[in-house]
């Protein structure tokens, strides 16, 4: 059943009531930018750096938001307010808004920003102990020089038939590996593993900047853990002493295995563990305040402005 409130078209409304127009571009090509963001006890995680991406990526489409920063995340603030959320996971999305049937982004005169926050929302069913199993996808990331892995866009399609294929050959999740061979990223999430000499990751000329990637990052440094972010092959994740994704809605997810391979011991690995306690004591004590005062003036500012 759908319920709750939903920020669209300038208004909160009910969700059985919240639409977009079907000549919307970002319904009709893709064209539109969003954020995946999660609330932990009544916080916003991250939320400015969310926000801060969010512009980045309307940047690069050349999309102008039709708010500022500090109006979006009063908004995403006041939509998980007026959901009651405590725990959940927040959907930030602006389109080009409606316009003609061609391509071209200057028929789009007005976007769209919507807001949708849902409580207890999970990636994965697997208990994150338990550890997902996952595959090589025949699909190859985007090129770089084709679609921007940095920009988090509307069009998904790319990841979308990754996951088909995943699903259909009976595993969690897929791996996708760029035009070299390197492995890139998941479907949603990015991915580490664990070598004899530090804690690795893909540089993110491939893949998306992803917030929860850097979390880990800065997380490794002050446990005292090497890190290293570099290009490596579909071996290195099959020979790691132990891997990992990690994204907002995932969290962080030891990989138990990989085409078959059990990675490691099959079970979550010392240094996976380590970060996966770290990350979780950050995300449950820091963050924006869903229930702070002077939102309100922000809300009504950008309501206004859409």
């Amino acid at each position: 059943m759908i319920d709750g409130m939903i920020y669209a078209g300038g208004a909160f409304r009910p969700a059985a009531e919240a639409s977009v127009s079907v000549f919307d571009h970002g319904l009709l090509y893709g064209d539109g930018v969003f954020e995946g963001i999660r609330a932990y006890n009544g916080r916003v995680f991250k939320l400015e750096r969310h926000i801060e991406r969010l512009f980045e990526s309307a940047r690069a489409i050349r999309l102008q938001i039709p708010s500022t920063r500090d109006e979006a995340a009063a908004l995403v603030v006041e939509t998980c307010r007026r959901n009651q959320i405590v725990d959940g996971y927040i959907r930030l999305l602006v389109t080009r808004g409606a316009g003609d049937l061609g391509l071209d982004p200057r028929g789009c005169p007005r976007p769209d920003l919507v807001v949708i926050a849902r409580a207890g929302v999970t990636l994965y069913t697997r208990k994150p102990t338990d550890g997902i199993t996952a595959v090589t996808s025949s699909f190859r990331r985007n090129a770089v020089d084709a679609t921007s892995p940095a920009i988090k866009s509307l069009n998904y399609l790319n990841n979308v038939l990754a996951r088909i294929e995943a699903t259909d050959r009976g595993a969690d999740e897929a791996i996708l590996l760029d035009r070299d061979g390197h492995v890139a990223e998941a479907t949603a999430d990015n991915v580490f593993i664990v070598t004899e000499r530090a804690l690795v990751t893909p540089p993110t000329s491939t893949n998306l900047r992803g917030i929860t990637r850097e979390t880990i990052l800065r997380l490794a440094e002050e446990l005292g853990i090497r890190a290293e972010e570099q290009p490596f092959a579909l071996f290195d994740l099959w020979s790691a002493r132990e891997a990992f994704l990690c994204g907002t809605m995932a969290e962080v997810v030891p990989i138990a295995s990989v085409d078959g391979r059990t990675i490691g011991t099959g079970t979550p690995g010392p240094t996976t563990m380590r970060l996966m306690a770290a990350y979780g004591e950050l995300v449950r004590t820091t963050g924006t305040p869903i229930h702070r005062a002077a939102t309100v003036e922000a809300v009504v500012a950008a309501s206004y402005r859409v």
